[in-house]
């Protein structure tokens, strides 16, 4: 039979230097039982090969932003069998790109071009401050761009006359809505998708783990599906009633001899009241009237357009 090699040991000082980390530090994660305690040998504590993949876990965790208190849980799952790849392999599909643009970047010479070509500084910091521009460590005169479609947008609402503070000040408050409608959604999912890897022990798997990563890649894209289809929706509803609004001739003025009672359902009536308030009820009805007449003014007027160039067309 033969002997197994001896394990590895390390004092706590080699440990240090083959980890990357100091003394100082690799006792502070014993404090805090992210790190097992040494075996003693006499006066010695001695270290393992264990302790340095664990010291190694600890630092790429660190650095995928982890904080030590989400750390103790991830380890303790590995611990106690749950696995840490598949946890590991969640989080990485989690925090991965939601989006198939890619950053780039743009030299502030580049960026006064696309503006008017005349340097705002106001507007810089204040882009800087919304993270659409992001500094460059060492080159005052470059910017990151996370997302170019972004600052392409509000390059051609400035072309087209639009103040870079009101582009600013609408992104802020597009941001609160846009931020409100991905935390539904995540709670929609979570709720009827991934619950039951959250509440139930037995599926802290590293096999379900992977599991709910693979759903993750599917239901990813569908935030996004979801909000360009109603989108674009509510954008058509909304454009056609500013535009009817808009070209629709004014109605005569009526005196109030000419104006005329019309009596209407008790049923409406109240549920006219209870939408908008009693005392607004009648001005309420008359708008809604009114409305109407400039959209059916509208369609008449587009639909005689149509019919006349049927009839010059036809032989």
């Amino acid at each position: 039979m033969t002997d197994l090699p001896p394990r590895k040991t390390y004092r706590i000082e080699d440990l240090a230097h083959r980890s990357g980390t100091s003394v100082r530090t690799i006792r502070a994660y014993q404090d805090k039982n992210l790190l097992p305690r040494p075996q003693r040998q006499g006066r010695a504590n001695l270290y393992s090969d264990l302790h340095l993949t664990r010291l190694r876990q600890i630092t790429h965790l660190l650095d995928r932003g982890y904080t030590l208190a989400s750390i103790g849980e991830l380890l303790d799952a590995w611990d106690t069998g749950r696995g840490l790849g598949g946890v590991l392999g969640l989080a990485t599909e989690v925090e991965g790109p939601w989006t198939e643009e890619q950053p780039a970047r743009i030299t502030r010479a580049e960026l006064n071009s696309r503006f008017s070509g005349a340097p705002d500084e106001d507007a810089v910091s204040e882009a800087l401050e919304l993270g659409v521009l992001e500094p460059v460590l060492g080159d005052p005169d470059t910017f990151l761009v996370p997302s170019p479609q972004e600052l392409y947008v509000a390059a051609e609402l400035h072309a087209a006359g639009v103040p870079l503070s009101a582009i600013a000040g609408h992104l802020r408050e597009l941001r609160g809505d846009i931020e409100h409608i991905a935390s539904r959604f995540l709670e929609f999912t979570t709720e009827h998708v991934f619950a039951r890897y959250l509440d139930d022990p037995a599926h802290r798997t590293d096999a379900h783990a992977a599991e709910a990563a693979s759903l993750v890649r599917r239901l990813r894209p569908l935030a996004r599906q979801t909000v360009d289809a109603e989108l674009a929706r509510a954008m058509r509803m909304f454009a056609v009633r500013h535009l009817r609004e808009g070209l629709a001739p004014d109605p005569p003025s009526q005196s109030t001899e000419d104006r005329r009672s019309v009596e209407l359902p008790e049923d409406v009536i109240s549920a006219v009241e209870a939408l908008v308030g009693r005392e607004r009820a009648s001005a309420f009805i008359a708008l809604s009237a009114e409305r109407e007449l400039r959209a059916r003014a509208l369609d008449n007027m587009i639909t005689k357009r149509h019919v006349g160039t049927v009839v010059d067309q036809t032989p």
